[in-house]
């Protein structure tokens, strides 16, 4: 079943459970075994106000300003992108590093650039990621650009202890 973006519905089920097991990884102090390719992002439920904790694929980031972006493969009705657009504030675990961050949503035409990159480093996951999630990629450039149309990207901006 896909939803109206022609984008796959969440797993759930065993699927599920396997997705989440990064997050149980981060949790018993094992983040650093993902490298620099995964981050733990921690942040606030916009209905039930709980801590929710999910772990995504850095598509890139940023050496000037420290910043992450990452994007909603399931796309804007992925619950941890609903949870940033209303509370803009988390924090983000990467390895053994926690870093409060601020949320940004990221315009498509950088979206599209940020891709285009990520899939240049990464051919063979950015490939794998399409299938996954169901978007119908050439693995052209131009097909990055369509799908970051698509796909919600969020810039994570480290918040400066003052």
């Amino acid at each position: 079943m896909e939803n109206d973006r022609g984008l796959r519905p969440p797993p759930t089920g065993l699927s599920r459970l396997l997705f989440r097991l990064p997050v149980h990884l981060y949790r018993a102090r094992l983040g650093w075994l993902f490298g620099d390719r995964l981050l733990m992002l921690t942040h606030t439920g916009r209905v039930t106000g709980r801590t929710r904790r999910t772990v995504v694929e850095i598509v890139e980031r940023d050496p000037a300003d420290g910043s992450f972006t990452v994007c909603s493969g399931y796309g804007p009705r992925a619950d941890w992108y609903r949870n940033l657009m209303a509370r803009p504030e988390a924090a983000v675990q990467v390895g053994t590093r926690t870093i409060p961050v601020t949320a940004e949503p990221l315009p498509a035409d950088r979206a599209a650039e940020a891709l285009v990159r990520y899939a240049r480093r990464h051919p063979r996951a950015a490939r794998s990621l399409s299938r996954l999630v169901g978007l119908p990629l050439d693995g052209s450039e131009a097909g990055y650009r369509r799908a970051a149309e698509i796909l919600p990207f969020v810039r994570l901006v480290p918040r400066h202890r003052g």
